[in-house]
């Protein structure tokens, strides 16, 4: 390779930038579409593309209390409602005519937050040891991505733009060293819920073979359409020609909505049965059931996923001054809650997965920072997984570890993941010891 890596995908020819151990070629188009309307593939060009630019994030409100737990800042990357764009990182020595493992990222963030390229997102680490291929995928949130209207405007337009994403990824990555029939789809949070959904689309099959489900809400994915039509009439006040931050600030005002729907409200946005590419709620199981065969999963949560929430309870935050009942109290609440939205779920998903004829293992990861608060909260998968000393420096989440010690565990779960994106199987069960354990449903 030159000094300036370059590829010839189909869609045209793009160049990267080598960054150490791996090659980058970031911000790449892979969809196009006007406010409210569906996606479409990015036309290709016949001009060099600069991959060099990472994709800009969707437009979005601060979520100062993600920020202190996550270190990360508002503002991180430009905001644009084009931001239908995915950036790739690549093994630095890989060989003409190499083909190896693809893993594709879809960011979590409630639906409405994050972006493919947070630094604290960065797969560098997951590519550099494992020899796999990461691509991270952004696409529209809130109200630019996921709420219908009574007025005619669609639901999960952020859910077809990951499909126009890992279609883009079937026709162009065997030009970056990446075997399209080796693809991994894996997301965390919300970026789990939208894998899981994906498998609930007929074509899945035909865009990745395995998925990683990471702390997924399934436990609060259905019973929502009374809540989604309330939404939908308070934001009818956007149009096409709102301003992209209006509509950010309504956006606040329309989740105020959700409140009294309980639990669910905790992620008011998201995906929507009964509107494309997604079934009736009556007829998801089925669907899920149709595609189980041909994909297998990873599926699983933290132990203590409600942690990270406790704390903005004012009630929780009482209970927990309470001398010695106060912390088992909290204790108690963080399980309940945990197993509520994420573990049964998940449990029920991967036994539903292998009665259909799939191959699925259910884990629990249960490493947290020695003596914080947070313990093995929701989102503590992610330093393990990604990133590095530097963009997770001042993440409250790891007050209390080394780095040392998180890249101890991180380097054997990075290990895992990509085994698993290889094909390696897993056998019954397995995991690092004190850290983390899965078995097969």
């Amino acid at each position: 390779m030159s000094s300036e890596p370059s590829f010839e995908p189909p869609c045209g020819p793009v160049t990267g930038w080598r960054d150490g151990d791996v090659v980058r070629a970031t911000g790449i188009p892979y969809a196009t579409a006007g406010r409210f309307q569906p996606p479409v593939s990015a036309p290709a060009w016949t001009s060099v593309f600069a991959a060099t630019s990472p994709s800009p994030a969707c437009p979005q409100g601060p979520v100062p209390f993600l920020d202190d737990i996550l270190g990360t800042r508002y503002g991180e990357l430009p905001g644009s409602e084009d931001c239908q764009c995915l950036s790739i990182t690549v093994p630095g020595d890989l060989t003409d005519g190499e083909l190896v493992p693809v893993m594709v990222w879809l960011h979590g963030g409630s639906y409405t937050s994050g972006s493919g390229d947070l630094a604290i997102f960065d797969p560098k680490a997951l590519v550099a040891e494992n020899r796999v291929i990461v691509v991270s995928v952004t696409y529209r949130l809130g109200l630019f991505g996921y709420l219908a209207t009574g007025t005619g405007r669609p639901a999960n337009l952020g859910l077809l733009d990951q499909l126009e994403a890992f279609r883009w990824v079937q026709r162009n990555i065997a030009a970056f060293g990446g075997d399209p029939e080796r693809v991994t789809a894996f997301g965390q949070s919300a970026g789990g819920d939208a894998v899981a959904h994906l498998m609930a689309t007929p074509e899945a099959p035909t865009l990745f073979q395995r998925a990683i489900i990471q702390s997924a809400p399934l436990g609060i994915t259905r019973g929502r359409e009374r809540m989604s039509r309330a939404m939908g009439i308070a934001a009818e006040a956007v149009t096409e020609n709102t301003p992209a931050m209006d509509v950010v600030a309504i956006e606040d005002r329309v989740s105020q909505v959700a409140r009294k729907y309980g639990l669910m409200a905790a992620m008011p946005f998201g995906t929507q049965y009964g509107h494309a590419p997604l079934p009736p709620e009556t007829g998801v199981e089925s669907a899920w059931n149709t595609t189980a065969p041909d994909i297998e999963v990873l599926i699983g949560h933290t132990s203590e996923e409600a942690r990270l929430f406790l704390p903005r309870s004012p009630l929780v935050s009482l209970l927990g001054k309470v001398p010695v009942l106060g912390s088992a109290a909290v204790r108690m609440i963080s399980w309940v809650v945990t197993e509520a939205v994420y573990g049964r779920a998940a449990r029920k998903f991967a036994r539903r997965h292998a009665r259909a004829g799939g191959k699925a293992h259910s884990y629990v990861l249960s490493w947290g920072a020695p003596g914080n608060y947070y313990g093995a909260a929701h989102t503590v998968d992610l330093p393990l997984l990604f990133g590095n000393q530097k963009t997770w420096a001042a993440a409250g989440l790891l007050d209390g570890a080394t780095w040392e010690e998180i890249n101890d565990v991180g380097r054997a779960l990075r290990g895992l993941w990509a085994s698993f994106a290889r094909g390696n199987g897993l056998g019954d069960s397995g995991g690092i010891p004190r850290a983390f354990h899965y078995r097969s449903a």
